[in-house]
């Protein structure tokens, strides 16, 4: 007999993920098909996704150099 606080099997975990909020993860069908009317789909953490990520903004100086006139 199990006298723990939870029973002695572990929920279904389904990861989701959105294009906005990132991922999740949801433990049972009910909160997935609420999720998915919401935006989220489901993925498999396992297959390895490439993602390649481009800056393509300039970097900006904090501060600006100027030449200092010597004997002024």
């Amino acid at each position: 007999m199990y006298r723990g606080l939870r029973p002695p099997f572990y929920p279904m975990h389904i990861y989701l993920k959105h294009p906005v909020h990132g991922t999740k993860v949801a433990i049972c069908d009910l909160e997935v098909e609420y999720d998915e009317r919401n935006g989220w789909s489901k993925y498999n953490p396992d297959e390895t996704e490439v993602v390649v990520v481009v800056n393509e903004l300039e970097a900006k100086r904090k501060y600006t150099r100027r030449a200092v006139a010597e004997g002024v």
